[in-house]
């Protein structure tokens, strides 16, 4: 891998899972320790990133075309945003990264992971996170959850409107890629009250702090 000052977390989870509600305390908590911070999200991040996103959510196509388009916008999205960020010594705060393609349309959608893999090695096998944060909440929080935001008035995207059995794989994905690679991934509880879902993430981030002054 090239070298690089910078740190590169990315956020994770099914829909409901509560990233939203932390993202930006994660990148303000960044910035009071000192660190130039760079909160972005996938699908998006950049103008080409945010027309996929926007079709990506909306628009009916294969499971294939979805991994597809999701690694095209993160090809800009690295070359763009993330690569330059990370070379200047910033900290990269994404929420989904390709953890999501092999959850969503992966475990969720049965894309086959070799596709995904291959796509993954060429687009940015050379560039990983450093930390990936998985919020964990049973399907039923998240349904639960979304149920509350449609009926608020948020319309709901396309995969937030799947069944509970698409949850259910998505999730089985997350925890088995988390298991797989302990040293990357820390699962946090996203069912606990927002002050001690921040506490775990404020230890995870300031351990990775810690790894990065010893080094």
């Amino acid at each position: 891998m090239p070298e690089r000052n910078g740190r590169f977390i990315t956020l994770e989870g099914i829909d409901g899972a509560g990233k939203s509600t932390h993202v930006g305390w994660l990148a303000e908590h960044l910035a009071v320790t000192g660190h130039e911070v760079v909160a972005t999200r996938e699908p998006g991040g950049t103008p080409l990133g945010e027309e996929l996103r926007r079709l990506l959510l909306t628009a009916p196509m294969t499971h294939d075309s979805e991994a597809l388009l999701m690694f095209a916008a993160r090809r800009e999205h690295l070359e763009q945003v993330i690569r330059p960020a990370l070379a200047r010594g910033a900290w990269v705060v994404c929420d989904r990264f390709t953890d999501a393609t092999y959850a969503y349309q992966g475990g969720g959608h049965g894309v086959a992971r070799e596709r995904i893999r291959m796509l993954e090695d060429w687009v940015h096998g050379d560039c990983q996170p450093d930390l990936t944060l998985l919020f964990d909440v049973p399907p039923a929080v998240s349904r639960s959850r979304l149920a509350k935001a449609q009926h608020e008035g948020r319309a709901l995207d396309k995969f937030e409107r799947e069944a509970a059995a698409f949850f259910e794989r998505v999730r089985d994905a997350y925890l088995e890629r988390a298991g797989a690679d302990a040293a990357r991934f820390r699962i946090v509880d996203s069912t606990q009250p927002v002050a001690s879902v921040r506490a775990a993430l404020a230890a995870h981030l300031d351990a990775l702090a810690g790894q990065g002054a010893a080094a």
